[in-house]
């Protein structure tokens, strides 16, 4: 399949070492955002930005990279947070709808005006990232509704955003080593003469690989989501979808609220 194989599979385990510190830290932050909440909500974003304009530097790239992680992620983190101890509720209604989209078009200029370029993504400039984050987040649990159950429009789609939702980190971690295996295999069929020469625009279409790519990440879904719900103290389960008696709907629809 490749040299780069365990180069790609390490990619998103970032992820893991960031979402270790932020539940590390949790009982210090909410400590913190008790007592300060606003300025402990934007200590990220500083950080962030003393990083990015090297006012603050660290000698070991590693330590280096887990504050870049922190300070792009930290201030979402702190405001689910925020929403769950009630800080965000005692907002004036009218103040997120007007800050956030100012907050959000200050991160893309900032984008724009240093160094970005059509091959690279917010990752490359991580104080635009973390602005552009926290705006996006603010809005989004300032708009978020309190649902009993999905709208009906919604519910066609229960079981499979429960089914995401309990295994979010799974699809994370093994989609990237799935979508480098794909491509290596269907990078062979171009030595098969009978679809080389009949049908070149299926070798060359992205709707096949994709659909090899979700059968992939579908197989690493039954082979390790079940550690997901041991981490959570859950009985493991293969193929949690939220239907549990016949009640899947209602299953489904606190576990898309919850997470």
């Amino acid at each position: 399949i490749g040299p780069e194989w365990a180069e790609q599979m390490a990619v998103p385990l970032w992820y893991i070492r960031a979402y270790l510190w932020f539940v590390l830290l949790s009982p210090l932050l909410l400590k913190a955002l008790r007592a300060l909440p606003w300025p402990t909500i934007l200590s990220p974003i500083a950080l962030s930005a003393l990083l990015e304009t090297g006012w603050l530097s660290v000698p070991s790239w590693r330590i280096d990279s887990a504050l870049v992680d922190f300070g792009a992620f930290g201030a979402c983190w702190l405001l689910g947070m925020a929403h769950q101890e009630g800080i965000l509720q005692r907002l004036p209604r009218y103040l997120v709808p007007s800050i956030a989209p100012v907050i959000g078009c200050v991160g893309l200029w900032y984008m724009l005006t240093h160094g970005f370029k059509p091959d690279h993504d917010l990752d490359d400039i991580p104080f635009a990232q973390s602005l552009w984050s926290f705006a996006t987040v603010l809005l989004l649990l300032h708009l978020s509704p309190s649902w009993s159950q999905w709208p009906r429009p919604l519910r066609r789609w229960d079981r499979l955003i429960a089914l995401f939702n309990s295994r979010a980190v799974t699809i994370y971690l093994w989609h990237n080593l799935c979508i480098v295996v794909a491509q290596s295999l269907w990078d062979h069929l171009w030595n098969v003469p009978l679809l080389e020469q009949n049908v070149p625009w299926l070798l060359e279409s992205s709707w096949p690989l994709l659909a090899v790519v979700w059968v992939l990440t579908v197989g690493c879904v039954l082979c390790f989501g079940w550690v997901e719900d041991v981490a959570a103290k859950r009985k493991p389960r293969l193929w949690p979808n939220g239907r549990r008696g016949g009640r899947g709907g209602a299953e489904g629809g606190r576990s898309g609220r919850h997470r």
